[in-house]
């Protein structure tokens, strides 16, 4: 019976160890399989396709269902913040670079602008007494006038009472008395046309005719028939079309590129093809302080009227050339709230993110004042997977080399 004891003890413990051997001879195994590819190549650790930051200690799936990819102890350069990608995976993440180059850097505007009439052939027409709008020929605004065109007639006492004024003193035949009451008719608003007539036909007329003096359209109209004015009344306002502003924006950062005298293209899109040059004629003195933009005028030729009052248009400037800089695509540039920066490619598949300070930007070229050489090949493509999305402190940490 002891002996039967014992046999059977040393079978219970003979299957324990083997038990325990088992699991152990596993999990070394396990280690060896996530630690060492078949290769022979040690792994660091894995990560997944799309996001360098899902990092795990074996193999396995990424939240969107990927596998996970190794980084290899061998493939992380020593130098800190460079990181080596698999040419394969490179190509399939569409990763490009281009060579920074040094060479002049055009300033090159680019903006946006609107059509209004030129203001030096605006005329505002008020009258200089109280009365009323009678026989109004005007409907609405845009209506084209031509010159001598009567717009309304104006009844106001005060202009009957000097049409009387000027009959009793060409009565008097005093001459001095005749030249007052013709210069006070003029400052009253009177036009030399209707004194004429006074003069000629020696009748008050009750109402006073208003004309145009110029071809053009009705910019505004303030008033109708029947309308009481005064002085402070704009009763309309008449352009010509012959020549228009194109008022135009300039970034702030761009005020020292725009000078008077500049010429400029204008495109607008409702006539495709079709080029309009100008000449910047006047830069404002002040910067809207609410778009931080530089308002600057464009004087253009419309004598076929083409160009309407209010149209949208896409303005092109060009500036005085900048010297030799060196420079590179503005996609290359990742926006960061302290530092800026790029992703350079050192060959072979590694690649750094490289703080830079910037210069001016110029249509699609930024130039580079400290952080890059001519000849540096930076990356315009797939960067921001490099540099996870412009996070300059993950990335520092997530390019570094890792235990």
């Amino acid at each position: 019976m002891k002996k039967f004891l014992i046999v059977a003890v040393l079978f219970c413990a003979t299957i324990a160890a083997g038990i325990y051997i088992g699991q152990a001879t596993s999990h070394t195994k396990s280690s060896v399989d996530t630690s060492v590819d078949s290769g022979g190549r040690d792994v660091l650790y894995w990560v997944a396709p799309m996001d360098p930051n899902y990092r795990r200690d074996e193999p396995g799936k990424s939240p969107m269902g990927m596998d996970l990819m190794p980084v290899y102890a061998a493939d992380v350069d020593g130098q800190k913040g460079v990181v080596k990608i698999d040419p394969t995976i490179a190509s399939n993440l569409g990763i490009r670079t281009v060579t920074a180059t040094r060479s002049p850097i055009a300033r090159n505007i680019q903006t946006v602008g609107y059509v209004a009439y030129d203001e030096d052939t605006v005329e505002h027409i008020h009258s200089r007494v109280e009365g009323w709008i009678e026989n109004l020929a005007i409907r609405s605004s845009g209506e084209r006038v031509k010159n001598g065109q009567v717009l309304f007639e104006f009844y106001s006492p005060t202009l009957v009472n000097a049409q009387q004024e000027y009959l009793s003193a060409a009565r008097s035949g005093n001459t001095n008395l005749i030249k007052a009451s013709v210069e006070r008719l003029g400052s009253l608003g009177v036009s030399r046309t209707e004194v004429s007539r006074l003069e000629t036909d020696l009748t008050v007329r009750r109402n006073i005719r208003v004309a145009a003096k110029a071809d053009g359209v009705i910019a505004f109209l303030g008033v109708r028939e029947g309308s009481y004015v005064t002085p402070a009344t704009e009763i309309m306002s008449v352009a010509k079309l012959d020549t228009i502003w194109l008022l135009a924006e300039v970034l702030e950062r761009q005020a020292t590129w725009v000078a008077p005298g500049q010429t400029a293209k204008v495109v607008l899109d409702y006539l495709p093809g079709k080029t309009w040059d100008g000449v910047v004629d006047y830069v404002y003195p002040e910067v809207d302080e609410m778009t931080r933009t530089l308002k600057i005028r464009i004087r253009l030729s419309n004598i076929s009227e083409a160009l309407k009052p209010n149209m949208f248009a896409r303005v092109s400037i060009q500036g005085e050339p900048l010297g030799e800089v060196v420079q590179v695509p503005r996609s290359s540039v990742i926006r960061g709230g302290a530092v800026d920066r790029v992703v350079v490619s050192l060959g072979e598949g590694r690649f750094r993110s490289q703080a830079v300070i910037i210069g001016i930007e110029s249509g699609e070229q930024v130039a580079i004042r400290q952080g890059l050489s001519a000849g540096d090949a930076v990356v315009v493509s797939g960067q921001f997977l490099i540099d996870s999305e412009s996070n300059i402190e993950s990335a520092l940490d997530r390019m570094s080399p890792k235990p």
